[in-house]
């Protein structure tokens, strides 16, 4: 958990052009425009699936969360309101951050875990299970995460008070 908000810290904390943020914008805006639930699940287990990957797992997710938080910094370039913002609290503060961030730190751990265990020669077998139970609550925290996002995407839309 650590290692993914400092990365995602780093990210949200880059300097990012205008001309960067205003094409990071534009592009965002483009594949949310309609975006509901199921596509905000998809787009969130394409992104902690990879992250279970033993090795690989830590190098992408510590990557998806530089990006992240650069995403953050680009948003952040052409809403100046935003600065005020500190980027951490966008995860730990909503409950789907807090969900997502969870998710992925269970995957960089596993994926980290895997390779601890197979250099000090665990049996492969016993890591099956609990990676597949890991697996099972990643999938069940985000399909809850991203039906809570929409629904507050649309609460925020239709112009009700979240808090």
């Amino acid at each position: 958990m650590g290692i993914f908000s400092l990365s995602f810290q780093i990210g949200a904390t880059s300097e990012v052009s205008l001309e960067e943020a205003n094409d990071f914008v534009q592009e965002f805006l483009s594949s949310t425009q309609d975006i509901d639930g199921w596509g905000i699940f998809l787009n969130n287990i394409s992104a902690s699936f990879p992250m279970f990957v033993p090795g690989v797992g830590m190098l992408l997710g510590i990557y998806s969360a530089w990006s992240t938080g650069f995403g953050f910094a680009a948003i952040a370039t052409m809403a100046p309101g935003l600065a005020d913002i500190e980027p951490l609290s966008i995860l730990y503060y909503s409950p789907y951050g807090l969900m997502e961030l969870v998710v992925y730190s269970i995957a960089m751990s596993r994926s980290f875990h895997v390779v601890y265990s197979l250099a000090k020669k665990v049996n492969p077998k016993s890591l099956i299970k609990p990676s597949l139970i890991e697996i099972g609550i990643a999938v069940g925290l985000l399909l809850i995460a991203a039906f809570l996002e929409e629904y507050m995407i649309k609460l925020a839309q239709q112009g009700t008070p979240l808090l």
